[in-house]
């Protein structure tokens, strides 16, 4: 739902529809806001076989950023429990320039990041606002599923240290990848191992708009943030005299007041009440009140970050879809300015003119779309990982059963000099 003033706005995306576009209007909180019936249909279709211009969808893949334009995708808003159709935290930030940053990648959103058709190749930068499962516990689906999808490079992840080093990033990267090592060393032996590495960023959690990353016209820096414990920061990014802040999880801070001021586009997290976590969400009621409003940002406390630090655009997210009414009236109490409250798949595109909102559509089933780069085939100094106790079980009859097929593949693709089967001691060639 885009609630900026003077744009059209759909409601169709929020629980409570009708009822809550009138519980808007009696609480004054639609004053200015102009509701065209166009925009449900896209624009006027001046012919039976004409096309609906001004469409108020993303279809991923059709359009080219320009030089100096920034293209935000919600790819997950929700809680740590994601669902079907709600993952849990990442923004992916696409650049004029080519590049595309993913910030936060947590469980359940690689579905909705591959639903976007994007070459694994150019999916290699994750920057990590904290170590909550729900921000990025989908790291392992980008790393295993670009690895099969033809990613040529390693994945790269800045994220900040901890109090002590076990609590950093790099502590837990390398634990993630011992977790891993089954993986890795199938992969690496059976594909190809360079994709399968994964190089950290470590930097301090204290330092206060520091540079943490500076290549090809994008600066991006870090703040401190206050969730649950030292370690969590938010991330400002500077791209063609445009300014967007990423908060990732924070309550409201000194820090993000004083560095966001006046950002285009801000994306910070606004909680349900706390009624709704006792009530809807099964919390008890001495967690709902801290979890709402002591170690995140409510409605009101969002309002008020936002009124203080006057964005261009402010993004709340971070609460289940069917509180957003009441989120939305509570935000409304502190902030009344340029507002969305995200959704999987919302898309912006933030330029010096201004922000432009819609929804991105995109398939269920796609596959991996391959890049200009290809993989390299196996690095014959990588050991086996399958014993000959485990190879000598296989079964001739049902390899041989493919090798018309196979043949085929082989003299069309050039594959002569790289056919594994005559090593087989199986192997009956036609």
């Amino acid at each position: 739902m885009s609630l900026f003033r003077s744009a059209r706005i759909s409601f169709d995306h929020i629980a409570g529809g009708a009822a809550w576009v009138a519980a808007i209007f009696a609480l004054g909180l639609g004053d200015g806001l102009a509701i065209s019936s166009a925009h449900a249909a896209g624009g006027v279709v001046e012919s039976r076989t004409g096309t609906a211009p001004d469409r108020y969808v993303y279809y991923p893949g059709t359009e080219e950023l320009a030089e100096g334009e920034v293209r935000v995708i919600a790819c997950g808003t929700g809680m740590p429990d994601q669902r079907r159709g709600q993952a849990s935290a990442c923004f992916l930030f696409e650049f004029g320039n080519g590049e595309k940053f993913i910030f936060d990648i947590g469980t359940g959103s690689m579905r909705n990041i591959n639903s976007l058709m994007i070459p694994a190749e150019y999916l290699t930068k994750i920057f990590i606002s904290h170590l909550h499962t729900d921000h990025w516990g989908d790291l392992d689906a980008l790393w295993a599923g670009g690895w099969t999808a033809g990613r040529p490079v390693p994945l790269e992840v800045w994220g900040p240290s901890g109090q002590t080093p076990e609590m950093g990033t790099a502590y837990a990267v390398d634990g993630f990848l011992r977790a891993f090592n089954w993986d890795y060393q199938t992969r690496a032996f059976k594909i190809t191992p360079l994709p399968g590495q994964i190089k950290v960023h470590e930097f301090d959690y204290k330092q206060e708009n520091e540079v943490v990353y500076e290549e090809n016209g994008i600066v991006v820096r870090s703040i401190p943030a206050i969730h649950a414990g030292d370690g969590p920061v938010s991330y400002i990014i500077e791209y063609a005299d445009l300014k967007l802040v990423f908060g990732g999880d924070t309550s409201p801070n000194k820090w993000f007041v004083k560095h966001a001021k006046d950002a285009d586009f801000v994306i910070h997290e606004a909680f349900a009440n706390p009624d709704y976590f006792l009530n809807d969400y099964g919390q008890p009621a001495q967690l709902a009140w801290r979890a709402c409003c002591e170690f995140h940002s409510s409605g009101p406390s969002f309002g008020k970050v936002m009124s203080e630090i006057n964005p261009g655009h402010a993004v709340g997210y971070h609460t289940m879809e069917e509180a957003h009414a009441q989120l939305l009236l509570d935000i409304r109490t502190t902030y009344d300015g340029p507002l969305s409250i995200a959704m999987d798949m919302m898309t912006w595109n933030i330029t010096a003119d201004g922000v432009t909102e819609r929804m991105a559509v995109s398939p269920d089933r796609a596959s991996g779309v391959p890049g200009p780069t290809r993989q390299p085939p196996p690095d014959p100094s990588i050991p086996n990982p399958t014993s000959d106790f485990i190879r000598s079980g296989e079964w001739g009859p049902g390899f041989n059963a493919q090798n018309e097929m196979l043949d085929d593949f082989r003299d069309e693709n050039g594959l002569a000099d790289v056919d594994w089967r005559p090593a087989k001691p199986w192997y009956e060639p036609n």
